[in-house]
């Protein structure tokens, strides 16, 4: 018996290891090797005061918490504000879609803009858009490139 009670426990033990290895190797705090934007950020939606922008990347490794954050301003060579909303990743899926809405806008006004992301640490995942451009409607009116949820 005391012999079977040591092959159950070191069978136990040695199975233990091999799990928390694997667990390690599994581990979802790896980084991605690249991150790649697969869709490129645009306009989503636009008030006078408001904007949406949204972009689509490869799934970024590591900690389920991230932020989508947006650089921007009317200069394109001074983006000095900073938009950025928080991002639950579901490592289960290829890509992820961010969105960022940015408040506090003037009507009809160019904003330049590039996107990136960052771990919940703040860490960036390695990728950063072009500067693009969107231009905020007139006073009461709205764009809307995506149909919206009914």
């Amino acid at each position: 018996m005391n012999k079977l009670t040591l092959k159950l426990s070191v069978t136990a033990m040695v199975g233990g290891l091999l799990c928390v290895s694997l667990a390690q190797m599994l581990s979802p705090t790896a980084k991605a090797q690249s991150v790649a934007i697969i869709q490129q950020p645009n306009l989503e939606s636009a008030h006078d005061d408001a904007a949406i922008l949204r972009w689509t990347t490869t799934t970024p490794r590591g900690s389920a918490e991230h932020f989508a954050v947006v650089q921007y301003g009317t200069n394109p060579n001074a983006l000095t504000q900073t938009a950025k909303s928080h991002v639950r990743i579901n490592s289960g899926h290829s890509d992820t879609i961010f969105r960022v809405r940015i408040d506090g806008l003037q009507p009809q006004t160019t904003y330049y803009y590039k996107v990136t992301s960052t771990g919940g640490d703040g860490t960036s995942d390695g990728v950063e858009s072009d500067v693009n451009q969107f231009t905020t409607p007139p006073p009461g009116q709205r764009i809307m490139n995506y149909p919206q949820p009914k």
